[in-house]
């Protein structure tokens, strides 16, 4: 018999795609700062000042913070984002 309180698989795995996560965008040596910023408008609702400080602080630091969520929500972004050519992932 399985005590009560051990959780399934699946219900393990559906709470964490609810666990808030990170969208990480890291610098490259190939897109431009405009490319950069009009994806963060486009695809993350970024404003133009928002989306300006992530790229500058994506260039001097490697990594940035971009968005916060749920997996399922940030696996969306990540894809159209990526299809962009921009380095993202999810932590």
């Amino acid at each position: 018999m399985v005590p009560f309180d051990k959780k399934s698989e699946k219900e393990n795995s559906w709470e964490q795609g609810l666990q808030e996560r990170l969208l990480i965008l890291h610098n490259d040596e190939v897109n431009t700062f405009d490319h950069v910023i009009g994806a963060l408008q486009e695809v993350c609702n970024h404003d133009k000042i928002q989306a300006e400080q992530c790229a500058l602080i994506t260039h001097l630091k490697g990594s940035c913070e971009i968005k916060r969520g749920t997996l399922n929500e940030l696996e969306d972004l990540q894809g159209v984002l990526s299809n962009k050519y921009l380095t993202v992932t999810i932590d």
